[in-house]
């Protein structure tokens, strides 16, 4: 169990700069994918009908899961709940989305390539003390 605790939550032994970095890249970052999940959800009814569906499970359900990747996801990360977790379904959208969506050409999936590097990053790095996972991990410590 604490093997899993260690895996989840973060290093709370920061210096505060790094933990800010972390907290400003999170935050920024999160908000700015949350607004493309947002995008698809009030244009659901529009786009699930031509939606790409590289998973074979039809473009309405690829829709609802690019909407959890991009807003749900987004939302946890952008508190720190469970950032770890929460980094691997928008990992997988933007791999997605720069890989099949836009073939991997950096000219045509530049933004899904940012967020990819960014959000891999942070999945390494961890959320920082600076967030719920960080605030967990030190009353846990």
């Amino acid at each position: 169990m604490k093997k899993i605790l260690n895996m989840l939550l973060p290093n709370v032994q920061q210096n505060c700069s790094t933990a800010a970095f972390l907290l400003v890249a999170r935050v920024v970052f999160a908000l700015l994918l949350a607004s493309h999940g947002l995008q698809k959800l009030e244009g659901f009814e529009q786009m699930s009908a031509h939606f790409p569906d590289p998973l074979g499970v039809g473009s309405s359900l690829s829709l609802a899961l690019a909407i959890f990747g991009e807003l749900v996801c987004s939302v946890a990360l952008v508190f720190g709940v469970l950032s770890r977790l929460a980094l691997l379904p928008m990992i997988f959208t933007m791999c997605v989305a720069f890989f099949v969506a836009n073939g991997g050409s950096i000219a045509e999936g530049e933004l899904a390539f940012v967020y990819l590097v960014v959000f891999v990053l942070l999945f390494f790095a961890g959320p920082g003390r600076f967030s719920v996972d960080g605030w967990l991990a030190k009353k846990l410590a």
